[in-house]
C-alpha cells in the first residue's frame, strides 16, 4: 500500500475510522508528521482536533532508549526498570526531564498559543501518526492521554511495523492500522510526497481545522440596527474578548483567509464576529462596498447586538479589519465613545479612515506584505497620523492577498498576539 501524500493516508485512514462512535471523541495528531494525517480524520470524523505533546525521556548514554515520557500538565511517566537497570542518578534523570520540559514548554505555546489544550477526561483519545516504526512515542501518547484522564486510548496509522503493533496493543484499547508490512525499513518508502513538515505548517492545520470546526455551526442572524446580515459567531468557553471581523471590497463573511485567521484567534481563546456588512441588495451597488462610514456604523451596531445577545459578559472588544473592511474599522474605532480597545488590519486601506485616524486610541497594529508597495506605504503614512500606540508589522515576500506560503499563517500570529495583549484584561469598558 501507497500513500500520495499524508493528506491522502489521513482519508483513507478516515474511512477505516468511520464507525467510531462520534461522542467525546477527540483526535489527537502526534507532531509534526501526524497532525496533516489527524486533520483528515477530524474532518471526516466531524470531531475536534488537537495535538498531543510528548517528550521521550533518553538514557543519558543512549538516547535513544526510553528511560520515560513527559506530557503537558506535568504529566511524567517512568520506566523503571529501565532507570533501574541503567543506574541512572535522581539527578541525571532530573537534568532529562527538565530539558523535555523546556522543549515541550515550547512548542505548546507555538502550536496553541495562549489557548487550552483539549480536554480528555472521560473521553475517547484517538492518537494518529503518519506511520509508527518503533512505536515509542506513540507508547508514550497513550500513557500520556491516560494521566491526563482519557476513559479509551485508541491508536490509529496508516502504516506500521508489526513490532510496534504488539507492543502497541499492551498499552492502548484498540490499535487501527492500514497496513503492517512484514518488510519496514522506514515510514518514507510507503509515501510519494514525505517532506518535513515545520511547527508554522502544524500551527496553519490546527487553525483550518479549527475554521472548518465553525462552519459546522449554524449561520448566525447579526443585527446591526433594523437589518438581520449573515455571519457566524464563536465564542469559545471562558473567552472574555471578542474580535469583529471587517472584511475588505467584493468579499464576505466566508472569507477563507478571514475564516482562518479566526481559526487561529479561537485556538487562542478569543472569540469572533465574521458578518455581512452590507444585505445582499446593497452590495449590488458597488458605491456601498466603498461607503466607508457606512460599513463603520454597521461595524459598530454588529458589536453592540453582540453585547446584547450575552448579558452579563463585559467582553472586551477587538476589530480585525482587510482591505477597505480596515478603514471601516478605524472609523468606527474614532468615534466617540467607542468600546474598542485593539484592532489589526491585514493589507488594510488605513487611509480609507482620512482624518479621523487622529481620534482613534486602540492600539492598532498594521499588517502589510513586503511586497505590497503601494499599500505599504498608505500605511506607513497613516502610522504618521495616528496618535494612539500604532506599528506597522511588515511580512516579507507577502502579496496583498497573503497568497505566498507561509505569509498568511505569520498575519495570523501577528494578530492573535496583539489581541492577546491588547485584550487580556477582559474589560469591556471602553478606550
Amino acid at each position: 500500500m501507497r500513500f500520495r501524500d499524508r493528506a491522502d493516508a489521513g482519508r483513507r485512514l478516515a474511512t477505516r475510522l468511520a464507525d467510531l462512535p462520534r461522542d467525546g471523541l477527540v483526535v489527537l495528531g502526534l507532531p509534526r508528521g501526524g497532525v496533516p494525517v489527524a486533520f483528515e480524520v477530524a474532518i471526516a470524523l466531524e470531531v475536534p482536533l488537537d495535538v498531543i505533546l510528548v517528550r521521550k525521556l533518553g538514557l543519558p548514554a543512549q538516547p535513544e532508549l526510553a528511560m520515560g515520557a513527559v506530557g503537558e500538565d506535568g504529566v511524567l511517566v517512568v520506566n523503571d526498570d529501565v532507570v533501574r537497570g541503567a543506574r541512572v542518578t535522581d539527578s541525571a534523570f532530573a537534568r532529562v526531564e527538565s530539558a523535555e520540559r523546556e522543549v515541550l514548554r515550547r512548542r505548546a505555546e507555538r502550536f496553541r498559543g495562549a489557548g487550552s489544550r483539549q480536554s480528555l477526561v472521560g473521553r475517547t483519545a484517538l492518537i494518529v501518526d503518519d506511520g509508527i516504526a518503533t512505536g515509542a512515542t506513540a507508547q508514550a501518547a497513550c500513557r500520556v492521554a491516560i494521566a491526563h484522564g482519557a476513559a479509551r486510548v485508541i491508536v490509529a496509522t496508516p502504516i506500521a511495523s508489526p513490532r510496534a503493533v504488539a507492543h502497541l496493543r499492551r498499552e492502548a484499547d484498540a490499535v487501527i492500522v492500514l497496513e503492517s508490512p512484514d518488510t519496514f525499513l522506514a515510514i518514507g518508502e510507503f509515501y510519494d510526497d514525505f517532506r518535513q513538515l515545520t511547527d508554522e505548517d502544524v500551527v496553519g492545520i490546527l487553525a483550518r481545522a479549527d475554521a472548518a470546526r465553525a462552519e459546522l455551526d449554524e449561520q448566525t442572524t447579526v443585527r446591526a440596527g433594523p437589518l438581520e446580515l449573515a455571519g457566524h459567531l464563536f465564542v469559545p468557553a471562558g473567552a472574555t474578548a471578542l474580535v469583529l471581523f471587517a472584511h475588505g471590497s467584493g468579499s464576505s463573511y466566508r472569507s477563507p483567509r478571514n475564516q482562518y485567521v479566526a481559526g487561529v484567534l479561537n485556538r487562542a481563546g478569543l472569540g469572533t464576529l465574521l458578518f455581512d456588512l452590507l444585505t445582499p441588495v446593497e452590495a449590488r451597488d458597488r458605491a456601498n462596498v466603498f461607503d466607508v462610514e457606512l460599513l463603520a456604523r454597521r461595524l459598530a451596531a454588529a458589536g453592540e447586538w453582540v453585547r446584547g445577545e450575552m448579558p452579563g459578559r463585559d467582553l472586551a472588544v477587538g476589530y480585525f479589519g482587510a482591505s477597505t473592511g480596515a478603514g471601516a474599522a478605524l472609523w468606527a474605532a474614532a468615534e466617540p465613545g467607542a468600546r474598542v480597545q485593539a484592532v489589526v488590519s491585514r493589507g488594510g486601506r488605513p487611509d480609507l479612515a482620512g482624518s479621523r485616524l487622529a481620534a482613534v486610541r486602540a492600539p492598532t497594529l498594521l499588517i502589510v506584505g513586503g511586497d505590497d508597495h503601494v499599500v505599504l506605504d498608505l500605511n506607513r503614512e497613516a502610522r504618521a497620523r495616528m496618535r494612539c500606540e500604532t506599528d506597522v508589522a511588515v511580512i516579507p515576500h507577502a502579496s496583498h492577498l497573503f497568497e505566498e506560503p507561509g505569509t498568511l499563517e505569520r498575519a495570523a500570529e501577528l494578530a492573535r498576539d496583539w489581541f492577546v495583549r491588547h485584550l487580556a484584561a477582559g474589560s469591556g469598558g471602553g478606550q
